[in-house]
């Protein structure tokens, strides 16, 4: 059984990654058999244009990742860009990709819907992940509720080129995370996102991350007031860090009323310091030893590589290109 995953490296990592897949991937590298993560520098590209700073956030997402706690001991973490076998495979793939398939992917859909020039990286993308997907023989790829259609289209191309080529490609199984926090963002409307302007960084400078959580958007009713806990974004937030006990505790403060939302925000802000101080330390004892980093990333493709070679030869064997 072989889990597999991968992030975008966009942007230095909030608690939204983090809450929503980082945490899980960490609990998942303890899975008796492979776990493979990657840092999607290609699908970066739809976004990203300026090398030097690809460069960085592509370093930076190795150094988060493992101050958060992948350990290059039981999980595989490479970049995307240095097991070439998946740009060779993608195209394989786009030659059994339906165009109508493509058309109804979600990230092709909302652009055009909002009239933003979509490019062919954008359209074409779900085949890059797929071939993400397929080259390494995954079982298992955790995914947000909001990513199972990636699997689908990954199922979808496998079925067709085992229908036209005989069978070669294992058929991946989504996996919903089930702690997968959709985190709310310091607006305290919209979903946290570099998108949206309205994220608070992992790794953040802390007295720059407490600034953030103080200006956290709240409604305006009486202090006295009580308020429901369910529906509080503020709330949301704080039960991430919180402990049970302490979120139950909070949770009855809100139905009872007679608090300022500043007191929960200086709380919210010491709790998420004291939560990612360990993994801070950790990220700068990594952040002195970039030989280190580069050879647990270079250690990493290799290992990817020798599965991608194996079943990319599996594929081009199938449909010919290979004797």
């Amino acid at each position: 059984m072989r889990v597999l995953s991968g992030i975008q490296p966009t942007g230095r990592f909030h608690w939204g990654n983090y809450f929503g897949a980082i945490r899980q991937y960490v609990a998942l590298q303890s899975h008796p058999d492979d776990a493979f993560y990657f840092i999607a520098n290609l699908h970066a590209l739809t976004t990203v244009r300026d090398a030097a700073v690809l460069r960085e956030y592509t370093y930076n997402a190795a150094l988060d990742l493992l101050g958060l706690g992948l350990d290059p001991g039981k999980a595989t973490l490479f970049v995307q860009s240095d097991v070439p076998e998946v740009s060779e495979l993608c195209w394989i793939l786009m030659t059994v990709a339906n165009m109508g398939l493509l058309e109804r992917c979600h990230a092709y859909k909302d652009k055009k819907a909002k009239g933003v020039a979509a490019d062919t990286g954008l359209f074409t993308y779900p085949v890059l992940m797929a071939a993400d997907i397929l080259l390494y023989d995954s079982d298992l790829v955790p995914v947000g509720e909001d990513q199972n259609q990636h699997i689908e289209v990954a199922r979808d191309l496998a079925g067709t080129f085992n229908h036209l080529f005989g069978e070669t490609f294992v058929l991946p199984k989504g996996y919903i995370l089930p702690d997968s926090a959709k985190v709310v963002g310091t607006d305290g409307e919209n979903k946290m996102s570099k998108s949206y302007n309205n994220t608070i960084e992992v790794f953040e400078d802390v007295g720059v991350m407490k600034k953030k959580v103080m200006r956290i958007t709240t409604d305006s009713r009486p202090v006295e007031m009580p308020k429901d806990p369910n529906t509080d974004p503020l709330y949301q937030l704080y039960s991430l860090f919180a402990s049970r006990e302490k979120a139950s505790e909070m949770a009855e403060l809100y139905r009872k009323g007679g608090f300022g939302y500043g007191m929960i925000k200086k709380e919210l802000a010491e709790l998420a310091a004291d939560y990612f101080a360990e993994a801070r330390e950790r990220r700068e004892v990594l952040a002195a030893q970039p030989e280190k980093v580069r050879e647990i990333l270079g250690d990493g493709a290799a290992r990817a590589r020798k599965k991608a070679a194996e079943v990319l030869l599996r594929a081009q064997t199938a449909c010919g290109i290979k004797g």
